[in-house]
């Protein structure tokens, strides 16, 4: 469609100035100012539990004994002020502080929510900690290395039954537990209604007093691409300017009463910092979804948006794809979800151009206008919101311009243009590593991302920066050329979609580019075998094997050289694993631990000593 019919959307930022540094160094910011923000995201929590306390703040299914899930229970603001009022006098009782933060092991829940409000007024930093670390690893390295890093004072889980194992075997007999449900045999634990019958005092008041910008709210971990996981300290103010400047950057969030319903873990700053904060910030009610883009869980989120009308959606590529899927066919899944939403919002890895226009064709046929697809960049250490699109014809790798208040250095590295940040939404550093914050910032006090950007349009600098990989992801063939993993990753998944789900270059120091793939889920549909296939038999098929073969030939044709021209390829059948840190909570990928865990196939798809591997069957153009 030459000229689609857009549902309106108002995009905040349109402008940018330039200004040039040194050589290969250039500025760049939003000709938008930033306008007063908050000084504490409590303050936001008073402000809404005074002006409107009996509107939803929170929301989440009643969980069954068999781990269904009932009818929704909602948290008012009130509610969760009165509440938050309570457990912020237990933590003061408890003498905590930021050197003893308060750790949570679970799952976004009400519980969870309530906690961290009661965190956010005593003053006390809360830890979300990604829930695989103890309910999939077998070894509790990453979570004992969470413990040695933030020292905690107190330790949360939701069940009892599901974590005993983990704080068994990492949390200090003097540490207390607090659990929602069941006890741990041998262990003295508080159940979380211990924390709301404390009885508030005034020093309630006066911790909540004591706080200010500089306060930190939470230690959020990074997932450990290249290193172990790393705290990255988040204050007040970070939140809450980063709360403004997207209401400045995406105004239809503040333009009517927000609504969101969301699965995002709230040990991302994705979901723990972008979603919630923007419920919290903007008096919106949040549905916690207790569904995930996963074959097992994916049934809740859609049940959920039968059901729940949001007015902004946020997920990732995956989640978005099994969306379009089931919209083809779910007449109640489009007219509830279609029926006020304004805007989509996806993050965290590529999406392909067959789930846009599915998406597209979806909404076409049931409201007769698309639903602008946005997206935008930033990370854990800049709030997370730093860029954003400029208007509704985004296209893969866009990522827009800087938000008010937030100016980024582009520096030429070698091939590649390195992005850096410095703002009020900027990280002040890593808790207990002085020597990792230094080397993330350079003498202007810009904080060096490792991410790699281009304009969009050099004639047209108002249209912003598109993603140009990771400058760290980037490696040498044996030939001395240069391999740039981000455009080539995203070429392979355009090429092979809807079958990529993502895709891991190798050939470090080797004589040819390969390519380990991902397959989604639509490869068992092409394969014609039956639906509980083993997932190796499925790629082994010969529609599989044929269609691959076709996509790989693609890609010969249209390549240049040998640092764009993959030379062979494997599928693989066993998925990604948050345990070993190959892919993070909210479903991207860590290219180098993906690497370092599968060395031995990376060796046998260059040796010629995998059982299928495909080459191409066509010339270089």
């Amino acid at each position: 469609m030459l000229n689609p019919k857009y549902r309106p959307l108002t995009f905040g930022v349109v402008r940018v100035s330039v200004r040039d540094g040194a050589p290969g160094v250039h500025y760049l910011r939003a000709e938008q100012t930033l306008q007063p923000y908050a000084a504490r995201m409590t303050d936001r929590l008073q402000h809404w539990a005074q002006t409107a306390p009996d509107r939803s703040f929170l929301v989440r299914r009643a969980k069954r004994a068999d781990g269904s899930t009932g009818d929704w229970q909602h948290v008012s603001y009130g509610q969760a002020w009165e509440r938050a009022r309570h457990i912020a006098q237990s933590l003061i009782d408890k003498g905590l502080s930021a050197e003893r933060p308060v750790l949570i092991l679970s799952e976004n829940d009400l519980e969870h929510a309530q906690l961290a409000m009661g965190c956010l007024i005593a003053g006390v930093p809360f830890v979300p900690t990604s829930p695989a670390y103890s309910l999939i690893s077998q070894d509790f390295d990453k979570l004992r290395h969470v413990i040695q890093t933030v020292t905690p004072g107190l330790v949360f889980a939701a069940d009892a039954t599901r974590y005993a194992r983990a704080i068994a075997a990492t949390i200090a007999h003097d540490i207390p537990v607090v659990l929602t449900h069941g006890q741990i045999d041998g262990r003295a634990a508080l159940t979380f209604d211990d924390l709301l019958a404390t009885p508030v005092t005034d020093q309630v008041d006066a911790a909540m007093a004591a706080t200010g910008p500089d306060t930190i709210t939470k230690f959020l971990f990074t997932s450990g691409s290249t290193k172990l996981p790393k705290a990255v300290i988040n204050t007040q103010r970070m939140w809450c300017a980063n709360q403004q400047q997207m209401a400045q950057s995406m105004p239809i969030i503040t333009q009517q009463p927000l609504v969101l319903v969301d699965w995002l873990p709230w040990n991302h700053t994705f979901g723990g910092n972008h979603n919630f904060g923007m419920a919290l910030y903007n008096g919106g009610t949040l549905y916690i979804d207790d569904g995930k883009p996963t074959p097992a869980l994916m049934g809740e989120t859609l049940r959920n948006l039968r059901e729940i009308a949001p007015t902004v959606y946020f997920n990732v590529p995956t989640g978005f794809e099994a969306i379009a899927n089931a919209m083809q066919t779910d007449s109640q899944l489009r007219k509830t979800l279609l029926s006020r939403v304004q805007m989509f919002f996806y993050a965290g890895a590529a999406l392909s151009q067959p789930i846009w226009d599915s998406l597209f064709a979806s909404e076409e046929a049931e409201v007769g206008e698309r639903i602008v697809m946005t997206t935008g960049m930033g990370m854990t250490e800049s709030g997370p919101f730093g860029l954003f699109v400029t208007n509704p014809n985004v296209k893969a790798g866009d990522l827009g311009v800087p938000t008010p208040g937030l100016e980024v250095k582009l520096v030429n590295a070698g091939d590649k243009v390195e992005l850096r940040y410095r703002g009020p939404n900027i990280t002040p550093g890593y808790w207990r590593a002085a020597a990792e914050t230094a080397e993330h910032f350079d003498d202007e006090g810009f904080f060096c991302s490792g991410d790699a950007v281009k304009w969009i349009d050099e004639t047209d600098v108002h249209q912003g920066l598109k993603f140009d990989g990771r400058i760290a992801e980037d490696f040498k063939l044996a030939t001395g050329t240069f391999v740039s993993v981000g455009p080539l990753r995203g070429r392979i998944i355009a090429a092979g979609a809807p079958y990529i789900q993502d895709v891991v270059l190798t050939g470090i120091n080797l004589k040819e580019v390969g390519a380990m793939v991902f397959p989604t889920s639509s490869v068992r549909s092409l394969s014609g075998l039956p639906a509980d296939a083993a997932m190796a038999d499925v790629l082994a098929s010969a529609p599989v094997i044929a269609r691959f073969q076709t996509i790989l030939n693609d890609l010969a044709a249209t390549a240049t050289g040998s640092a764009n021209r993959i030379a062979r390829m494997c599928l693989l059948a066993e998925p990604p694993t948050i345990d070993r840190g190959e892919v993070t909570d909210k479903g991207s990928i860590n290219q180098r631990a993906v690497l370092t865990h599968r060395a031995e196939t990376v060796k046998a798809l260059h040796d010629d000593a995998l059982h299928s591997i495909l080459k191409p069957t066509t010339t270089t153009a």
